[in-house]
């Protein structure tokens, strides 16, 4: 105990359970972190809008990181860094989606759009942050990602086995919590980091301490210095009373 200054939690199958709600366990075991020091940084694909009730939630001001590292936010109120996607890369994803049939969505600044709600104005007038595709036929999922591998250009990850996510080569949850390190004055080897998906993997290199969730995926394990419980059964939780803070002390 006391190590570790900061976590970083994933949402979507780590901090939310498959209600998409925040359990009792796990919103106690945070507030035990915040009041020990500790500080928590929601790290997650999603935009800062599409978290902001959470956020309220559990009263954070303190750094976030968005969209898979495309946004770093120093608090909830201010836009620390914002790396952004050629906008030719997006037309050409949405070719490829369009070619194979697969359901696609991208993040802009502006706001999320997908197959069946496309922008009516010209593509190069708003500012991309990542591209996403979800097929459940693996070989078209796989065609899609040799394809877009050999660009040589792109990060990619997914947030479920059956989909793909795409942001500017280098640009991930690692570089997005180097970044707010840096504002805090931490070192990664401070950080614990949970997550259950292929962009959660950086993080959970990087960190001092790499945490995958019971319900990961088999490479996130493999990967993890710590295999917690799922998200639901207040896997979050287990990973702060045993590696943040004395449940004793709560």
């Amino acid at each position: 105990m006391g190590h570790y200054k900061l976590i970083a939690l994933d949402m979507d199958g780590t901090l939310l359970n498959e209600d998409k709600a925040i359990s009792e366990g796990n919103r106690k075991a945070i507030q035990a972190a915040k009041a020990a020091g500790v500080t928590v940084v929601l790290s997650t694909g999603r935009n800062l809008h599409n978290i902001m009730a959470y956020i309220d939630e559990l009263a954070l001001s303190s750094p976030v990181v968005t969209v898979n590292g495309g946004e770093v936010w120093e608090t909830p109120e201010k836009l620390q860094k914002r790396t952004t996607l050629d906008h030719r890369l997006v037309e050409r994803m949405r070719e490829i989606a369009l070619r194979q049939d697969s359901w696609f969505w991208a993040y802009s600044v502006e706001g999320v759009f997908n197959k069946n709600n496309w922008i009516e104005k010209p593509i190069s007038e708003l500012e991309w942050l990542k591209f996403g595709y979800h097929i459940e036929n693996p070989e078209a999922l796989a065609s899609i990602r040799a394809e877009l591998e050999s660009w040589d250009v792109l990060e990619i990850t997914n947030s479920h086995p059956f989909n793909l996510e795409l942001n500017p080569k280098g640009v991930s949850k690692a570089s997005g919590l180097q970044d707010v390190c840096e504002l805090l004055g931490i070192e990664m080897s401070q950080v614990v980091a949970v997550g259950d998906s292929l962009n959660d993997m950086s993080m959970i290199r990087q960190a001092g301490l790499g945490v995958a969730m019971g319900n990961a995926q088999e490479e996130v394990k493999r990967e993890a210095g710590f295999i917690t419980s799922s998200n639901e059964e207040d896997g979050v939780a287990r990973v702060i009373w045993e590696h943040l803070v004395s449940p004793e002390g709560a």
